[in-house]
């Protein structure tokens, strides 16, 4: 039903107007109020002075409301009214749920005593105009439910949406100045954020999803998606809480210590990895909030290590990675520790062998179940490895350099990170 829908005729049962039962618009709202107050969750719990006021005004409107459709005249401005209400009710995050269940059940209160049967002077003599007038009613009733109830959840989702993107670009400016070394107390009142002494900074890599790659799927739209359901999954877990720069690649994640543990993390990390339908690879550094910079330049420095060396998805920290980030940084140490390679530069299958055979924790039987070989033919080609590098894969000494340089090795011919 429109502003402009057509005049009605007015509904009457036994020679009164239907509206008669709602006319004492007052005392009906004030009853209908304590009936949500005692039956409607969190009605209850809200304080004294919302009930009296904002509810009760609002419940009024609605009953005004629907008096002026069984009268046959719209009432607008009625409308306009439930609208307001509705924003604000989103900006103090009164659930939408609660509102509507408030709004059915005022409903249900207003049904029962247009139809009440004490209405009818006896039902012998209900006369079919009387029928089809209560018929009209109940048409005209759930029309007006459907205009109220749509009403109240547009102007709500409006409202919400304003609000998140408020706090988006509030969170966002904060975000960029705590990453660059310029926050300042003043800034974050202003952004309405409350900044915490120190941050887990997460560095972020974020895989293409299958579908990307999808030639009849548009791989544009399906990272976009990818992505919002990363950061509702990541508002759902830590509120207001989190500081976030992302894209459809990764980024960074600040999050307070005081509030996320490590355990949280790693929990965080697999309800991402769900979201996304994706597997995420992550770096986390803890840092003070002064030194947030050159954390950040640490994790991701973290992150590009464990990508490039294509380790599996999951959350690191820099004492699990300290060899290998050593080891990748450049300089003549890493070029040194490289070229014990050099000699299977032509022998992509003892490279791959021996990578996969580290991978498994030097279990001959399971490498050679992964390559698809006899274990002989492991057992051949690590030989074959001893020869040409001079290190045995089979001693202490031989396995801990070819790890290291197979480490270094792997940083240096990896593409660079995109993360």
């Amino acid at each position: 039903m429109s502003a402009t829908a057509s005049r009605r005729r007015r509904l009457v049962i036994s020679g009164r107007p239907m509206s008669s039962p709602l006319r004492n618009v007052r005392r009906l709202a004030q009853e209908m109020v304590s009936h949500f107050v005692e039956n409607v969750a969190p009605c209850g719990t809200m304080p004294g002075d919302v009930v009296r006021g904002d509810i009760t005004t609002i419940t009024k409107h609605c009953i005004e409301l629907a008096i002026g459709m069984l009268d046959g005249r719209h009432r607008p401005e009625h409308l306009i009214r439930l609208e307001r209400a509705a924003e604000e009710w989103a900006r103090e995050a009164v659930p939408l749920d609660t509102i509507l269940h408030a709004v059915h059940a005022g409903f249900t209160i207003g049904l029962e005593l247009i139809a009440s049967p004490g209405r009818y002077r006896s039902a012998a003599h209900a006369q079919q105009r009387d029928l089809d007038s209560l018929v009209e009613a109940v048409k005209l009733l759930v029309e007006m439910l459907d205009v109220i109830t749509g009403a109240i959840t547009m102007a709500y989702i409006r409202e919400m949406r304003a609000v998140a993107a408020e706090h988006h670009t509030a969170a966002h400016t904060l975000t960029s100045a705590l990453l660059g070394g310029h926050a300042t107390s003043v800034m974050a009142r202003q952004c309405g954020i409350t900044v915490a002494p120190r941050y887990a900074v997460l560095a972020i890599h974020i895989p293409a999803h299958p579908d990307e790659s999808n030639p009849d799927i548009s791989g544009h739209v399906v990272a976009r998606r990818k992505l919002r359901r990363i950061q509702a999954a990541l508002a759902d877990r830590c509120g207001r809480e989190v500081l976030a720069l992302l894209s459809v690649d990764g980024g960074t994640i600040l999050l307070p210590t005081t509030s996320f543990t490590d355990h949280d993390l790693d929990n965080l990390l697999t309800h991402l990895d769900e979201a996304g339908r994706i597997t995420i690879t992550a770096a986390v550094v803890t840092a003070d909030r002064t030194d947030i910079p050159a954390a950040t330049e640490r994790a991701h420095q973290l992150l590009d290590t464990a990508t490039r060396l294509d380790l599996p998805g999951g959350l690191y920290r820099f004492e699990q990675m300290a060899l290998e980030f050593q080891l990748s940084r450049p300089g003549p140490a890493r070029d040194h520790i490289t070229e014990i390679l050099d000699p299977l530069h032509d022998y992509p299958e003892l490279l791959s062998t021996l990578r996969i055979h580290i991978g498994n924790d030097l279990d001959r039987q399971r490498t050679a179940a992964q390559l698809g070989v006899h274990p002989n033919t492991i057992d051949y080609r690590l030989k074959k490895v001893a020869r040409l590098t001079g290190h045995d894969p089979g001693s202490s000494t031989g396995i801990w350099k070819l790890t290291s340089a197979l480490t270094a090795y792997g940083y240096h011919t990896a593409p660079p990170s995109d993360s």
